[in-house]
């Protein structure tokens, strides 16, 4: 009689694997741009993300969620939000490998690059707490507007130490950055916005009074935040603590219920006269901003890539170990299909991430082109990318079939997390018409065009598709309805010729065959026959 209490044909748990050096399509999306295939960071980035102590706290930090506290036990307003220990591991290892604000700091080569990497190994361990890292990496650029709160907080913000502590500015050995733009009456449509700052010194200082809708990481120490000056929309440095000691004025109402990013605090706050500092001048609010939005829609790209990696080692492990009608899953036909399908759609979308990367370390060092380049690229793999995740997770999950559904296996984790990115930083539609705006700028259309047409005479398809853009864009008048359509296939293209280039041909084959030639049926698993399977699945790890 078999004993009932045998496991057997169960796959044995992923650990042990560096998720650095064991990922060839991150390497091969690496290579073009800088030699980091033995980067001491990263590969032990992707030693301790693969290992079992690191993995142990994925799930904990998210099964218990931050809490609120406004109030101390004697009535004195804190609004603190308290973290499980799981959590400040997550931070405090992420912050110590410099994923946060260090390359702007740092003078080693391909500061960006290098850390869009680690950000994107990192991120597959636990997704939620990436965004009080992100937020603080996007924060440096902005700031540089104005050099005194430059000078104030970005050593704080580069420092690679974690220091949850509620002190002023200058006590801390380390600081974490959050934002607040969007209100419940304007949403993305943030000159709507109606909390207001009034003029109270000579040193830049102004008193605001209103709300925010969204707050992302009211832990952190410093906020940048959009308000109604005089002369219109402007931005504001508003810190937690102020350099005498006291608490800043940042009455947090509740902490958001949220679909997924459960790890993770996002919060409303009332600003009721709150101390802020004007960064930028009057009036110019979002361009102050923008450059704070576009790091952080690389974070969204990096992170939905991430996710998509992520679930595809899992299925991929999954299917290795699992057998079922007498064979290994990973060598039957059909999981064949379905296993390389999804993996093409990750490496497409490792690829144009790292390119953006790329692209942040050559526009800093003065390439126009680049400049041009990220400005369509940007919204466009924002857009496209972010929108492909929850597809791409929820195939994997089902991979592992009822194991998959299961919230110890960690995929329901990463499918609730699938959505996030594309909503955040503006959804699908305000991404597509950025787009719309970028090619009535010549350069970005150009940029573009270089970029793709990089790989032209390699591939007929994507020559093919790249002329039938061309084509759609003679004229843009009444473009908008169209708008996601034209986003999504010029990201396509960009990635087919990122892959063509840069990866192997069974990859660049099977990636414009089915998503640029036709030959697919619409849901992963319906590459066509021809298709070599053993050498893309072999790829993933």
């Amino acid at each position: 009689m078999a004993d009932p209490n045998a496991v057997t044909n169960q796959a044995p748990p992923l650990q042990g694997v560096n998720f650095f050096t064991r990922d060839t399509a991150l390497g091969d999306s690496l290579r073009p741009y800088a030699d980091l295939f033995d980067d001491p960071g990263l590969t032990a980035i992707g030693q301790l993300a693969g290992s079992e102590e690191a993995l142990s706290h994925a799930l904990p930090a998210n099964q218990n969620s931050p809490v609120l506290r406004t109030h101390d036990r004697y009535g004195h307003r804190i609004d603190e939000v308290e973290f499980h220990p799981s959590w400040h591991w997550l931070m405090n290892k992420a912050v110590g490998f410099g994923l946060q604000a260090a390359p702007w700091t740092s003078d080693r080569p391909s500061p960006h690059l290098t850390r869009a990497a680690g950000f994107y190994v990192w991120s597959q361990v636990e997704p939620g707490h990436g965004c009080p890292i992100s937020m603080t990496y996007a924060a440096v650029p902005a700031l540089r507007a104005d050099k005194t709160l430059a000078d104030q907080w970005v050593p704080h913000l580069a420092a690679t130490e974690y220091d949850p502590r509620r002190l002023p500015p200058a006590a801390k050995t380390g600081a974490l950055a959050g934002m607040g733009m969007t209100e419940k009456q304007g949403g993305s449509d943030v000159r709507a916005n109606q909390t207001t700052a009034t003029p109270a010194g000579a040193d830049g200082e102004y008193i605001l009074n209103g709300h925010k809708w969204f707050c992302s990481a009211p832990q952190a120490d410093v906020f940048l935040v959009l308000a109604q000056a005089p002369d219109g929309l402007t931005c504001f440095v508003v810190p937690r603590v102020l350099a005498d000691g006291n608490r800043n004025a940042f009455a947090l109402q509740r902490l958001k219920d949220k679909l997924g990013n459960r790890s993770n605090a996002s919060s409303e706050v009332e600003f009721h006269s709150t101390v802020g500092y004007r960064l930028g001048d009057e009036g110019a609010g979002v361009r102050t901003i923008i450059e704070m939005v576009a790091a952080t829609r690389l974070d969204c790209v990096l992170g939905s890539a991430a996710l998509m990696r992520r679930a595809l080692v899992e299925a991929t492990w999954h299917t290795a170990h699992r057998s079922a009608f007498g064979d290994l899953l990973k060598n039957k036909p059909a999981m064949q299909n379905v296993l390389a399908d999804l993996a093409i759609e990750s490496e497409a979308a490792t690829a144009v991430s790292m390119r953006l990367a790329a692209a942040v370390d050559a526009s800093l060092a003065g390439d126009d082109q680049a400049a041009a380049f990220r400005r369509i690229a940007l919204p466009l793999a924002k857009f496209w990318v972010c929108k492909r995740t929850s597809f791409t997770v929820a195939e994997a999950l089902e991979c592992l079939g009822g194991n998959g559904y299961v919230e110890e296996s960690g995929l329901p984790l990463l499918f609730r997390e699938s959505p996030l990115n594309s909503i955040w930083e503006g959804s699908g539609t305000v991404n597509a018409l950025d787009v719309l705006r970028a090619l009535r700028r010549p350069e970005s259309l150009e940029a573009w065009l270089l970029e793709v047409g990089a790989a032209r005479g390699a591939d007929q398809r994507l020559d093919a598709a790249v002329t039938d853009v061309l084509e759609s864009l003679a004229d843009l008048a009444g473009a908008e309805a169209g708008a996601r359509r034209l986003a999504a296939r010029m990201a396509v293209c960009l990635q087919a010729s990122l892959l063509v280039r840069h990866s192997t041909p069974e990859v660049a084959d099977a990636f414009v065959g089915s998503r640029l030639a036709g030959d697919w049926g619409g849901v992963f698993g319906t590459l066509p026959r021809t298709t070599a399977y053993r050498p893309i699945i072999d790829r993933i790890l």
